[in-house]
């Protein structure tokens, strides 16, 4: 009890410890350009969307949020301020993902190509067909907690970061939120229901032809879901979630996978086996839970490995020279 005490004391002294940081840091700068580009975005697609006006008020909002962040920062020099600072831009990901549902709406649905390529490759739809060969109570809480457990893979990786490579804590930082922001202009632009939306709308039997219905803008006034069944407390966590925060969107590549992808790749850059192997169980779970949920074709969660690898090194290699542009110093 005593050890913890030391350790709880340690770290809160920690947080008041002195660090000075002058204009903006890398994942502020990234936060701002996402703003800019879908600004432009937002200018250009003016007569198409349905809400042009909220949306530029929340970017004028967050803006003014980040600001407040340097400020205080700026009289409070210290890490907690720092902690703040990103905690402003990542909770910013609450606001930029459901709005990737407002930008891909307007454009036709490509919901049939993925389900073409799933019948290619597997000859079935395995994200119809997964639950259907484990549907015992355990598997569907099993696939719920990997599912579930993607929010808290990436929030351990940032603060053992910020906790255990201080040094490192701006750059993995920046590594998360440039890689979601790659994954969201590509929802941006991509329009992929997924599964739960696709089935629901033409019936899971549907699944079984090869041939597979365009759908045009029909998810633009439909935003009916396969019910998820409720067997215990990680599927009731999941349901929680999708009812709070799920549009027709943002199914290729999958950001769950991806976004677990760059948390592994973190996980090995910090050179803490420990850390690399508690990690990776919930990951592989995860995988095939986006599956088994369906939450994404087969070849969304496979395109996921390969776009999380490659944004994370897109990154990796772009932080220096982005934070060195960006960084301004007032």
């Amino acid at each position: 009890m005593m050890e913890t005490n030391s350790s709880v004391k340690s770290f809160l002294k920690d947080l008041i410890k002195r660090k000075e940081e002058r204009g903006l840091l890398g994942f502020e700068s990234a936060t701002l350009v996402y703003i800019a580009i879908t600004i432009v975005i937002i200018i250009v697609e003016w007569a198409k969307l349905s809400n042009p006006v909220s949306m530029l008020t929340a970017r004028a909002i967050y803006v003014i949020a980040i600001a407040a962040g340097i400020l205080i920062h700026r009289c409070l020099p210290c890490k907690a301020c720092v902690l703040l600072r990103v905690a402003v831009c990542f909770l910013g990901l609450i606001y930029w993902y459901p709005e990737t549902y407002s930008f891909c709406s307007i454009f036709p649905y490509q919901d049939h190509i993925f389900a073409n390529i799933d019948y290619a490759i597997f000859g079935c739809q395995p994200s119809m067909e997964f639950e259907g060969i484990l549907r015992s109570t355990f598997w569907y809480e099993l696939f719920s907690l990997g599912y579930y457990s993607y929010y808290f893979l990436m929030i351990a990786m940032i603060l053992y970061y910020f906790i255990a490579r201080y040094d490192d804590f701006q750059r993995a930082s920046f590594v998360f939120l440039f890689s979601f922001f790659l994954f969201y202009l590509v929802f941006d632009f991509l329009a992929v229901a997924g599964p739960q939306y696709y089935y629901c709308a033409n019936g899971v039997e549907i699944s079984r032809v090869p041939e597979f219905p365009e759908m045009g803008n029909y998810f633009q006034t439909h935003t009916d879901i396969l019910p998820l069944e409720v067997k215990g407390i990680f599927s009731q966590l999941v349901l929680d979630v999708q009812e709070q925060g799920e549009n027709p969107t943002a199914a290729f590549p999958s950001s769950h996978v991806g976004m677990t992808m760059v948390t592994i790749l973190l996980a090995w850059q910090a050179r803490s086996k420990r850390l690399f192997w508690i990690l990776m169980p919930f990951a592989i779970v995860l995988f095939f839970a986006t599956v088994y949920l369906k939450a994404h074709y087969a070849i969304d969660s496979l395109c996921g490995l390969l776009f999380g690898y490659i944004f994370f090194k897109i990154a990796d290699i772009i932080y220096p020279w982005f934070s060195k542009t960006f960084h301004l110093k007032p």
